[in-house]
């Protein structure tokens, strides 16, 4: 069963926490994770891009989307709201939207921010906004992961979170990763858990 998890990172925060939330996800039965990127986007003319970047994750394509059984969606924080190269590509899934491919499969989000906490509950929301007119299923880190109540950085129930300092240096804390990794994992167990109640209704 794949998890997509989906994300733009420009200086690597983002990037290093996938790791941590893949790790999640393959830490459930039956579970793996497709790990795709988006390429930049320009703000003065149309940016192209070879269709296989140079270095990291393939890039998405819509037929991702149509084929995970749940998604992770991951984007640094810009002024609370989401990167512009993960925006645009969610503005080209109406082909999906029309098609409802994510409708009732389970979503949930991650960020990570330059300062301390610097708006990284509304990069959630803006990312979980299309989402829901996908109808997907969004969760978030329930209170029961004691590292909410401990965070002295990153981590909200709304979702993964990490606190990467002006110029990227905070390195992850304890509590960052083992957030990433329980999402992660919460994402896995309820895909595969929608799955069998769909096998056996």
């Amino acid at each position: 069963m794949d998890i997509l998890i989906l994300y733009y990172s420009r200086d690597g925060a983002v990037a290093e926490m996938v790791k941590y939330i893949s790790r999640g996800i393959e830490s459930v039965a039956g579970c793996q994770a497709r790990i795709r990127t988006v390429p930049p986007v320009s703000a003065v003319c149309e940016a192209t891009a070879d269709t296989i970047p140079e270095s990291g994750p393939p890039y998405v394509t819509l037929a991702d989307l149509q084929e995970c059984a749940g998604l992770a969606l991951g984007s640094p924080g810009y002024f609370g709201n989401m990167a512009a190269p993960l925006k645009y590509f969610l503005d080209s899934t109406v082909p999906a939207w029309l098609s409802g491919a994510l409708i009732g499969k389970p979503a949930a989000c991650f960020t990570s921010s330059s300062s301390l906490h610097g708006g990284q509950e509304t990069a959630l929301l803006s990312m979980m906004l299309p989402l829901l007119h996908h109808g997907m299923l969004l969760l978030g880190l329930p209170y029961n992961n004691p590292e909410l109540n401990e965070t002295r950085a990153g981590g909200t129930p709304y979702g993964a979170s990490h606190f990467a300092a002006l110029d990227g240096s905070a390195p992850f804390t304890k509590e960052e990763i083992a957030l990433c990794q329980a999402l992660g994992r919460r994402l896995a167990a309820t895909a595969v858990a929608l799955h069998a109640a769909d096998t056996n209704s």
